[in-house]
């Protein structure tokens, strides 16, 4: 493309990669934006909320030209078997003014606006672009990436890999290991169309009000669990599920959706709706413990390229996360530069950085997570013993009196083959993790 060396090549234009890109041109740094795709988010898929708090400092008043779906101003985690189903549902009107919580979007519109930033403030986006190798000198640093176009190598001070899981760059850079399965899940959607007045009407919303279902329970033998996210006149429906059990099952996972569109919970809310989209995507859950190193001489990892993905029962995200770790990235990069030393020494102060926000703050406090959300008990054990529990509960007995909670709950353990010391282990477990 040129022989200009440039301060720095940004191999990816999801969430990491535009925010870094868009902070080194802020900066005054050359900067291209390498993306695979024919347009920003043209290959990218995900569950459908963001976080978007992470923009606050960046682009004030963000929310004012986002291309949002919905507000989520409803939450729900439901606990399921394949007859029953328990929801905790919570509602905020706060999250539906500014500077909202969470919110849906299509990746295609938000990847773009983002990528947009970035450009408009002078970084160079090619698109329909394969970065196809790095560029080494004779030390074995890094100093730029090999593409497909012809004549297309780029040489630079600073490349940065937002290339998502399983990155290509950076194991050939000696920082991502071999992918092991047990560290990764599968997730699957299902986009449905839905008249919007119908949608409101069936999840009880009105004007840009969003609901974000979260479900345990709903995906057989294999660990994992469920998702029904609500946009403008579409609903988003899918699963993530551990890939060695999904390999060893048998089972396809459009089955799972499947079971899942059929609940009874669910069914209601989806009747009439046609199918407009599938997709399927590898997500890194390993976690903390993990995490590849992020930097090395003239390299730095971003977003899930370096596994930074939260799944944590409770919360589960990702783009805020690589957003976080993309900024961080591109004010590391454009310091190194500045200063003169780009080596693995010069860039080390992104992950000193990234170690003080929330983006491995929280994955290290959480580092236990994944273990306990996706451990047998958790999946397969404890969504009946909460529903046969509850069911007893709200059960009438007459003539009988009603039995005490105590009782209903020993019998929801018998049944579902949970002992008190397991309550108890998990009950600690959960503690330390959840702290």
């Amino acid at each position: 493309m040129s022989d200009t060396v440039l301060d720095a090549v940004v191999v990816g234009a999801g969430p990491a990669g535009s925010a870094a890109a868009l902070e080194l041109a802020r900066a005054g740094r050359s900067v291209v934006l390498l993306e695979r795709g024919p347009y920003p988010g043209a290959k990218n898929m995900y569950g459908g909320v963001i976080y978007g708090r992470v923009l606050d400092d960046v682009l004030p008043r963000w929310w004012e030209e986002v291309p949002v779906q919905r507000w989520v101003t409803r939450r729900s985690t439901m606990v399921m078997t394949p007859t029953q189903a328990l929801s905790v549902d919570f509602r905020s009107q706060a999250w539906g003014a500014p500077p909202y919580n969470g919110m849906t979007v299509y990746r295609a519109d938000f990847d773009g606006w983002l990528a947009g930033k970035a450009v408009a403030a002078g970084a160079r986006l090619v698109t329909s672009t394969v970065a196809t190798g790095l560029i080494r000198d004779d030390a074995g640093r890094v100093v730029g990436v090999r593409t497909d176009r012809p004549d297309g190598d780029l040489r630079c001070k600073v490349v940065i890999s937002c290339e998502g899981v399983n990155s290509f760059l950076a194991k050939e850079a000696g920082l991502l290991p071999k992918a092991d399965a047990r560290h990764h899940t599968l997730g699957v959607k299902e986009v449905l169309a839905l008249p919007r007045d119908v949608i409101d009407e069936r999840f009880g919303l009105r004007g840009d009000e969003g609901l974000d279902i979260e479900m345990l329970g709903c995906t057989r033998d294999i660990p994992g669990g469920g998702f029904l996210y609500t946009n403008a006149d579409t609903v988003s429906v899918g699963a993530v599920l551990a890939l060695p059990e999904l390999a060893a099952s048998g089972v396809r996972p459009e089955e799972i959706i499947a079971d899942i569109k059929r609940h009874p919970a669910i069914a209601p809310y989806l009747r009439g709706a046609t199918l407009k989209e599938y997709a399927a995507h590898l997500i890194p859950e390993g976690g903390y413990d993990v995490m590849p190193a992020v930097h090395h001489d003239g390299f730095l990892l971003a977003g899930d390229a370096a596994g930074m993905t939260l799944a944590a029962g409770i919360w589960l995200e990702g783009v805020n996360f690589a957003i976080g770790s993309g900024l961080a990235a591109g004010r590391a990069a454009a310091r190194a530069v500045e200063a003169g030393d780009w080596s693995r020494r010069g860039l080390a102060p992104y992950r000193r950085e990234i170690s003080a926000t929330f983006v491995l703050r929280d994955h290290k406090r959480l580092r236990g997570a994944p273990g306990l959300v996706l451990s047998e008990r958790v999946q397969r054990r404890y969504p009946g013993l909460v529903a046969d529990f509850a069911e007893g509960v709200f059960q009438v007995t007459n003539p009988e009196p009603k039995p005490g909670f105590v009782r209903l709950l020993r019998r929801a353990m018998r049944r579902n083959g949970v002992k008190l010391r397991h309550l108890v282990a998990d009950g600690i477990r959960g503690g330390r993790v959840f702290r």
